[in-house]
């Protein structure tokens, strides 16, 4: 059980990550989505989709890793 919760965790910004991914791909090829007034804001809200996604995985990554006594002596508490 505790996997499936762990999975959803990490899936969830994930998905925002990849999302974050096809605004900014959708703005350089000049299509605006349908929230979106003009391409800057779309690319905008995709790097902040992307960034936070991506950050919160690496995170959570880190996070377990810590716990497990697998990253270099210079990271650990």
């Amino acid at each position: 059980m505790k996997r499936i919760i762990a999975l959803l965790i990490v899936l969830i910004p994930g998905i925002l990550a990849a999302i974050g991914i096809k605004l900014m791909r959708d703005m350089l090829f000049g299509i605006v989505q349908a929230p979106f007034p003009n391409l800057l804001l779309q690319f905008l809200t995709g790097l902040i989709f992307f960034i936070g996604g991506l950050g919160f995985v690496a995170g959570f990554i880190f996070h377990r890793d810590r716990k497990r006594s697998k990253v270099q002596k210079r990271f650990k508490k």
